[in-house]
C-alpha cells in the first residue's frame, strides 16, 4: 500500500468516477462469467466484489482488476465437471474448494518469491489456450442461444455431439431474441466503442423477451439474484474433494496469475509503473482464499475492466474498492436486475465475450512468423478442445520446453575466418562471404552453451572434420556463456583424440564462467594448457609455431592464415611468436 500517502480529494474524484465506470461494465460480464462456470448469476457478481478489493489493496499494481474471467470461469467448471455433476448439490461447494486451493498456492509461491516461473509460459501457449477456451465457450452457450432442452456436458466433443442431435428442437423464438442481442452488442461496439455494449444488450435482451412473450414460447430467463451482501461459505469448503482437485488448482492457480501479471505488466508500462511479480502472486493469492469464504469462485486480472479503469482516469487501487461498493449496492437495492434477462440474450453477450478472446493478429502472426511456434499454438489449442482444460496449459508448456531444449541441444556452429580489408580482420562467417578458409586449420564459431544436451551435437560435428582431413580445429566460444561438465568432459575427450591424429583441439575467446570452468585443473590438464587460450590470434599462433605452413600460405598473400592482429607480420614472425597460455 505504498500508495496511500499519495490519496487526495482530486485522486479520490477520479477514482470514484473510474469505479462507476468499472461497476457498469462489470454487472454484465459478472453473469455471463457465472453462467460459463455452470454457477447461479450471483456468484459471478460475488466474485467481482470480494476480490478485487483484496487483490488491490495487496497487490503491486495501482490500475489492476481483478475479479471473474472467461478463461478461468471455462476452466473451474471444467476441472468441477469432471468431478461432480454441475447440476449436483456438492458443485457449488466444490468449486469454492477449488477457489481456496489456487488461492493458497498462489500466495505459497508469492511468499516462495518465484514470480519468475510464470515466465516459462510461452505467450503463444496463452495466445492457443485462450482461442481455444473461446471455442469451448462458445459452444457451451450454443444450447441456450438455441433454445435446446439439453444438460450441459463435461467435455468439447460430447457438447457438439448434444447440440448437433437436438438441432430440429431448436426454438426459433430464443433464436430470435439471442439474435436481436447478438446484432445489439456488435452495433453498438462498432458505432460507440466506449459505450457500456453489454449492458445495452442485455436490456434489449430483455427488452425483447417481454414484448415477444418469451415465457409462453418456453424460453428460460436467468432469474432474480438474492438481494444480500456475499454469504460466509468456509463451511461449504470441502477438505475431502481437495486430493481430486489438486491438479485442476493448480492450473486455475498458474493460468490466473499468467493472466495478472500479464495485464499488470502491460497497463504498468503505459503508466510508467514498476510490476513486483512476487507482490501481484500475494495479492491474487489472498484475494482467492478470502474470496472462496465469501462465496466466490476464481478470479484474476481483467484485462477489459484494467484497461478501462486505466483510460477512465483511475489514480490507486480504490478505485476498485468503489467499483466493488457500487455493484454491491445494485445487488442489495436492485436485486431483480437479472429476472427478465432471457438466457438466449445471457447467451449472445457470451458469444461476443468469447469472440473477443480471439486475438486474430496474434494468431496471423504466429503462424506467419514460426513453425516451431505454429505447433506450440496448435497443440496448445486443439488439446484445450480435447482434453481436460487444466491438462491443455500443461500440454502447451511441455512442447514449448521440448523445442526449446531442442534448439539449444544443437548450438548454432559456424567455420569462420579472419575477413581481409576490415579494420582488425574479424572473424566473419566463411561460406556466407566466400571468405578462403586453411585447408589443414578449421575455425569454428559455437553460439549457445554446451552443456550435457549438446555435447553430442558438438561431437558429432568434430568427427565430420576428421573425416574431412582437418587436423587442426579452433573453437571459438564467444557465443558461449555456459559450460557443463559433462560438455567440458566431451572436449577433454575430443582433445585428446585430435592429439592422437598428430593435430590439436583448440580453444579460445571462451565467456566467463564457461572458460572459468575450462581452466579448472582436471579439465585445463586433460585439454592441456597450451591449448587454452584468449584470442584466436594466440590460437592460431601456437598452432602455426608448430605446425608446417600449407602450401596457399606459402604464397604471396597467405590470405588463409593471416591472424586477426598483426596482419603485417611476416610468415616468419608469425612463426616464431609466443602465444601467451590462457589460464588462471
Amino acid at each position: 500500500m505504498a500508495w496511500l500517502p499519495s490519496v487526495t480529494v482530486r485522486t479520490l474524484w477520479a477514482d470514484l468516477l473510474a469505479g462507476l465506470t468499472g461497476a457498469v461494465i462489470v454487472l454484465p460480464q459478472g453473469v455471463a462469467y457465472a453462467l460459463i462456470a455452470g454457477l447461479p448469476p450471483q456468484y459471478g457478481l460475488y466474485t467481482a466484489i470480494v476480490p478485487p478489493v483484496i487483490a488491490g489493496l495487496f497487490g503491486s499494481s495501482r490500475h489492476l482488476v481483478s475479479g471473474p474471467t472467461a478463461a478461468i470461469s471455462i476452466v473451474v467448471f471444467s476441472v468441477v465437471s469432471g468431478v461432480v455433476s454441475p447440476d449436483s448439490p456438492q458443485f457449488v461447494p466444490y468449486v469454492l474448494t477449488l477457489t481456496f486451493m489456487a488461492g493458497a498456492i498462489q500466495f505459497m509461491l508469492g511468499l516462495a518469491r518465484v514470480g519468475t516461473l510464470v515466465n516459462f509460459i510461452s505467450h503463444t501457449v496463452v495466445v492457443g489456450f485462450t482461442t481455444g477456451a473461446a471455442v469451448v465457450i462458445a459452444v457451451s452457450q450454443l444450447r441456450h442461444f438455441l433454445g435446446l432442452d439439453v444438460g450441459s456436458s463435461a467435455s468439447f466433443p460430447e457438447t457438439v455431439s448434444t447440440v448437433m442431435s437436438a438441432l430440429p428442437a431448436t426454438n426459433p423464438w430464443a433464436v430470435a431474441i439471442g439474435g436481436i442481442t447478438l446484432i445489439t452488442a456488435m452495433a453498438v461496439r462498432w458505432l460507440w466503442p466506449r459505450s457500456p455494449g453489454l449492458l445495452i444488450a442485455m436490456v434489449v435482451g430483455s427488452v425483447a423477451g417481454t414484448v415477444l412473450g418469451a415465457e409462453r414460447y418456453g424460453v428460460e430467463r436467468v432469474g432474480a439474484i438474492p438481494g444480500e451482501l456475499p454469504a460466509p461459505s468456509f463451511h461449504l469448503l470441502s477438505p475431502e474433494a481437495m486430493p481430486e482437485l489438486a491438479s485442476g488448482a493448480l492450473a486455475v492457480a498458474v493460468i490466473a496469475l499468467i493472466e495478472a501479471v500479464a495485464i499488470a505488466r502491460a497497463v504498468g508500462m503505459r503508466s510508467r509503473q514498476r510490476i513486483d511479480g512476487d507482490q501481484e502472486f500475494i495479492g491474487q493469492g489472498l484475494s482467492n482464499i478470502v474470496g472462496s469464504l465469501f462465496s466466490c469462485y476464481a478470479a484474476s486480472g481483467s484485462f477489459t475492466r484494467t484497461g478501462a479503469n486505466y483510460e477512465a482516469g483511475a489514480r490507486t487501487p480504490l478505485a476498485a474498492v468503489f467499483a466493488a461498493s457500487i455493484l454491491l449496492v445494485v445487488v442489495l437495492a436492485v436485486p431483480g436486475v437479472t429476472a427478465y434477462l432471457p438466457m438466449p440474450a445471457m447467451a449472445a453477450v457470451v458469444l461476443v465475450i468469447a469472440w473477443n478472446l480471439v486475438d486474430l493478429g496474434r494468431l496471423r502472426q504466429i503462424v506467419s512468423v514460426s513453425r516451431e511456434e505454429t505447433a506450440i499454438l496448435v497443440v496448445t489449442f486443439l488439446a484445450t478442445l480435447l482434453l481436460d482444460l487444466e491438462f491443455a496449459i500443461y500440454a502447451g508448456v511441455l512442447l514449448s520446453l521440448l523445442l526449446f531444449l531442442k534448439r539449444s541441444a544443437r548450438p548454432y556452429i559456424v567455420a569462420v575466418a579472419p575477413m581481409h580489408g576490415r579494420p582488425g580482420r574479424p572473424l566473419r562467417n566463411a561460406a556466407k562471404r566466400g571468405l578462403a578458409e586453411c585447408p589443414q586449420v578449421k575455425i569454428l564459431r559455437i553460439d549457445g552453451p554446451l552443456f550435457f544436451g549438446s555435447a553430442d551435437h558438438l561431437q558429432g560435428h568434430l568427427g565430420q572434420l576428421t573425416e574431412a582431413g582437418y587436423s587442426h580445429v579452433v573453437l571459438e566460444g564467444s557465443g558461449v556463456d555456459f559450460v557443463d561438465v559433462a560438455a567440458a568432459e566431451t572436449l577433454a575427450q575430443e582433445a585428446e583424440r585430435f592429439r592422437s591424429l598428430g593435430g590439436g583441439l583448440w580453444l579460445c575467446s571462451f565467456k566467463e564462467p564457461a572458460g572459468e570452468l575450462l581452466r579448472y585443473r582436471v579439465f585445463r590438464d586433460a585439454i592441456g594448457a597450451k591449448y587454452i587460450h584468449g584470442s584466436p590470434d594466440d590460437a592460431i599462433g601456437a598452432i602455426f609455431s608448430e605446425t608446417p605452413l600449407c602450401s596457399e600460405c606459402r604464397q604471396e598473400d597467405r590470405r588463409c592464415c593471416r591472424l586477426i592482429d598483426g596482419a603485417r607480420e611476416s610468415t616468419d614472425e608469425r612463426v616464431t611468436r609466443q602465444p601467451t597460455p590462457y589460464l588462471p
